[in-house]
């Protein structure tokens, strides 16, 4: 157990820095390490990858708070795109998160592997959306949100990885978009670790410390250290120009599609 907790503080670190710095939740590396910590105490539990999404998420949770803040002080947060889009993420994380609890993913985690190589691909080659594009309005943001909210509900992230793209799509400014995201991250994971809260209740025989499909060590630890680092993460963001922040977006999405896509080959 021990072990475990130190790699939760450290996880929870690097999660918080990649949150701040990227506007993403960190799920990336929160759900396999957490995985990583069961196969190292010995639990193979059915039912460990949906504790692995459920904790990732309630941290997420943590882990906004901190980062959007940060980015918020810097002007960097537009309150608007989050005030629309935040009913259809609600929706659609919890309703993926209800799917998610009883099916199989590898169909969803496939198209998800072939949209990250696209939009990396697009900022890595630094393609431009048109000029006359921009973000529309209530109707269109709340049927954005629903995709990305059940889409991270899926996956066990905090929707950065879609939400930065979707608006630097619609010719957001990066910082912006990057702050943004940040804060649209923390209804995501609200909606979402409830539904895995509330669909883990009556599943029997969980590991130890768990309230549905979240894992207690696993939820304090990371949100213990990544709400420290979110803020350093947030600084760096806005010291950084917009040509360099593509960059390192696009290779963390190179990373996630690479890391899906050999968990379905596996």
């Amino acid at each position: 157990m021990l072990t475990s907790i130190v790699i939760f503080l450290i996880l929870g670190a690097f999660a918080g820095l990649l949150a701040g710095l990227l506007g993403v939740g960190g799920g990336l590396v929160i759900v396999p390490m957490i995985n990583y910590a069961f196969a190292l105490q010995g639990t193979t539990d059915v039912h460990t990858h949906h504790l692995a999404l459920g904790t990732s998420l309630a941290t997420i949770m943590f882990t906004s708070i901190s980062s959007f803040m940060a980015h918020h002080r810097s002007k960097a947060v537009i309150w608007s795109i989050v005030k629309y889009i935040t009913p259809g993420i609600l929706l659609g994380t919890f309703f993926g998160s209800k799917v998610a609890a009883h099916l199989p993913t590898e169909l969803l985690k496939g198209f998800f592997v072939v949209f990250l190589l696209y939009v990396g691909t697009q900022m890595l080659l630094n393609i431009k959306p048109k000029a006359s594009r921009e973000i529309p309005g209530f109707a269109g943001n709340s049927v954005a949100g629903g995709v990305i909210g059940m889409a991270s509900s899926f996956v066990g992230i905090g929707g950065g990885t879609l939400s930065v793209p979707y608006m630097t799509w619609c010719n957001v400014p990066m910082h912006k978009a990057i702050g943004t995201s940040a804060a649209i991250g923390f209804p995501i994971a609200v909606a979402g670790a409830l539904g895995y809260l509330v669909n883990g209740l009556a599943v029997p025989d969980l590991p130890q410390h768990t309230v549905g499909y979240i894992y207690l060590p696993a939820l304090f630890g990371i949100a213990a250290a990544s709400v420290f680092t979110a803020p350093l993460g947030a600084r760096l963001a806005h010291r950084l120009p917009v040509t360099r922040l593509k960059k390192f977006f696009a290779c963390l999405l190179f990373v996630m599609a690479a890391q899906m896509a050999w968990g379905l080959l596996g």
